[in-house]
């Protein structure tokens, strides 16, 4: 499929759908069942608003979530408290699959709830959304709703970090424009059709997230649209344009251990898909600096269980029996 014409066709913004009842009537025409999911750590400062409003507007007052779950990670504040008083669903990572054992980051959270949720559709929030709207859901979930071709569907927005004016900048944030695009037109040209193929939100059909792997850590939206790609083509993809996702901003050092696990992920995929013959070892240790004065000091990061990967959710007995799948 040419880009302009996947842009065309498949790119949405969230105002060119129906409305709340037309959706929810063709999902009931359908006999779907929707999920939401909204991996958290320690984020009790926007979890209530998120839940709050999401539960009112998309569960009582239109039925188009079936399903509202958090799946934390261990969090040491308030997360579940909060979460649980405001009426959704909580578990913890842990006790998700405990035969699988347990890894620490997004990516456990987000194949861990394929388990645990039940719905035909999963959608995928991130829990420190400031500027929460209902179009974060509908707006993702409709393509899957109205298009049953489409397979999964990316959000991409604004990231304001400081007040500008003039146009509107397109593109996605710092790690997306350094590393990830790049790799991407190098090695993939066809994803780079993704705005934002970084963005923590999107919707999924259960269909395609048991079949494919899950990295614990930052390289799970990377190799979902790689591992997608390969699967079922870029013809499987729409993304939406949410307008806005006010968030906090992660630090450079940050960055670079992100960088990393997406890189480490990025270079797997290469080696799985065929598209290189092998690769070196590779280590697992990130090396930054932080300096005093005119003292610098090398700090070493372990990413090792960072850049391990869970196998794809059909390989795992217990989701097979749960889910009628032998």
């Amino acid at each position: 499929m040419k880009t302009q014409q996947w842009l065309k066709d498949n790119t949405y913004h969230h105002s060119d759908f129906p409305s709340l009842e037309s959706l929810v009537k063709e999902k009931e025409k359908q006999n779907l069942s929707i999920s939401l999911c909204i991996p958290a750590l320690n984020e009790e400062e926007t979890i209530g608003k998120e839940i709050v409003l999401l539960k009112s507007e998309l569960m009582t007052r239109h039925s188009l979530l079936d399903e509202l779950a958090v799946i934390d990670s261990g969090s040491t504040d308030r997360t579940c408290e909060v979460a649980r008083s405001f009426g959704a669903d909580v578990y913890l990572s842990s006790d998700i699959l405990p035969e699988e054992g347990e890894k620490k980051g997004k990516g456990e959270n987000l194949w861990k709830a394929i388990y645990e949720l039940e719905g035909d559709i999963i959608l995928y929030l991130d829990a420190d959304i400031k500027n929460i709207h209902p179009k974060f859901a509908y707006g993702l979930l409709a393509p899957l709703i109205l298009r049953p071709e489409v397979k999964y569907v990316k959000a991409f927005y604004d990231r304001p970090l400081i007040l500008s004016g003039g146009t509107r900048p397109s593109g996605g944030g710092r790690v997306t424009e350094i590393l990830v695009r790049p790799l991407f037109s190098l090695f993939f040209p066809p994803l780079t059709v993704f705005v934002q193929p970084l963005s923590g939100e999107y919707a999924v059909r259960r269909e395609v997230l048991e079949q494919i792997a899950f990295p614990v850590g930052y390289g799970v939206e990377t190799s979902h649209l790689i591992d997608v790609l390969q699967l079922y083509g870029l013809e499987a993809f729409a993304q939406v344009d949410l307008d806005q996702r006010v968030h906090r901003n992660q630090e450079t050092r940050a960055l670079g251990k992100m960088a990393f696990g997406i890189l480490k992920t990025f270079l797997q995929r290469l080696r799985m898909h065929g598209l290189i013959d092998e690769l070196p070892e590779t280590g697992d240790v990130l090396h930054q600096f932080q300096s005093t004065g005119t003292e610098y000091e090398q700090i070493e990061h372990d990413l090792s269980e960072s850049v391990e990967e869970r196998p794809p959710m059909l390989e795992i007995q217990s989701y097979r029996e749960k889910f009628g799948r032998d």
